[in-house]
Order: structure tokens, then sequence, then C-alpha cells
């Protein structure tokens, strides 16, 4: 693994980067809101991935970086991101088809910029449909936005809710809460199963 210094308009991020021998892609994946890349469902889909040939890069965000636990605001953690993606396709994962993703505040930032970001797919983690007991509250339209090949592997009991499929977006639902770690298999078993699909 290689851990990379990326400045940001909002300060230095870190990418861990795993990289695959003669890759076939990359995946890049964001964390949650209060976690970091060491998370459990993160470290399965890394694994995952390498196996299948891809470059993996794990994006701390600057506040994390920083040892904050409060989140920026969404339009910080977006740029930061877009800042670090960039700086990824300019050299380690230079013509590489991309995917995006990341688990919970991660997916959705990971769903708000991949237009921007020049991904070929999506791919989010436990992704925080609405606040517990709020589904008023609903992130539906940051979903509905992404005009790319999306899946979802969310907790069956997630109390942030279950995102319905769509015609480009591939809902799998796995036991467990939004911590995904119930089932590691089932989380893994989903993602092997679709890299290869949105790849090729």
């Amino acid at each position: 693994m290689t851990v990379l210094d990326v400045d940001t308009p909002h300060g230095p991020a870190r990418a861990h980067l795993h990289p695959a021998d003669g890759p076939t892609g990359a995946l890049v994946l964001g964390h949650g809101a209060g976690g970091g890349v060491t998370a459990r469902d993160l470290a399965k889909v890394t694994a995952v991935a390498s196996a299948g040939g891809l470059t993996v890069a794990l994006v701390e965000q600057p506040y994390r970086v920083a040892g904050r636990r409060s989140p920026a605001p969404a339009h910080q953690l977006d740029a930061a991101w877009l800042a670090v993606v960039e700086r990824l396709r300019a050299d380690e994962l230079r013509d590489l088809r991309l995917v995006v993703g990341g688990r919970s505040a991660g997916a959705r930032v990971a769903c708000r910029t991949a237009a921007e970001s020049g991904a070929i797919a999506v791919l989010c983690l436990a992704f925080p449909l609405h606040p517990p007991g709020r589904p008023d509250k609903t992130r539906l339209p940051e979903l509905d936005a992404v005009e790319l090949p999306t899946l979802i592997v969310q907790g069956a009991s997630d109390p942030f809710g279950m995102p319905p499929p769509a015609a480009n977006r591939e809902v799998v639902t796995v036991a467990g809460n939004h911590s995904l770690t119930s089932n590691l298999g089932a989380v893994g078993a989903a993602v092997e199963a679709w890299l290869p699909r949105v790849l090729t």
C-alpha cells in the first residue's frame, strides 16, 4: 500500500492506494461521516476488488486527516473528493476505467460528484437514504441524479432506510444494519459479481 497526501481546497486529504499489477480498472472509495478508511466493509470490498485486478484508492477526507470527528459541509467534502480523484486520474489511475463510491456519507459524495469525476459506475455501501426515523428527509434525489450504473449494498435492518431500485440502480440487501458487518461475505460477493459487469 502507498499513502499519498493530496492538497485540496479544504486542506490535505490522504489516499491509501492499493495498486494492482496490470490493473483492469480502478475503484476509489470514501469513508463514512464518523468513521475512517479502515471500516470493515471498505476493507472487504478493497480485498475483493484487488483480487479482481483493480487498483483501489481509499480516500480520507481533510477533516479526518486533521483529526476531527465531525464532517465538513457537503460542498467541502465534494470539492476535496474531486481534487483527490483528479490528482489520481492524472497519474496513478491514468487511463483506467474508474468506479467511484464509498460507505454512507462517502457514498453520498460519490453520487453528488459522479458526473464530474469521470467515473463509469458508482458503488454505494449503506447509502443513508434518510436520517433514522425521518423518512421525510429523503436523500433520494442524490441517487436519482446519478445516470451511471449504480450498485447499492444495504443492510436489511438499516435505520437509514432502504433505497429503491431503478433502471440503472441495483439494490442488494444483506443481513444486518448500517455497519454492514453482519455478513461481510455477502457484501463482498455482491461487489465481486457487479464489478466485472460494469468494467467490461
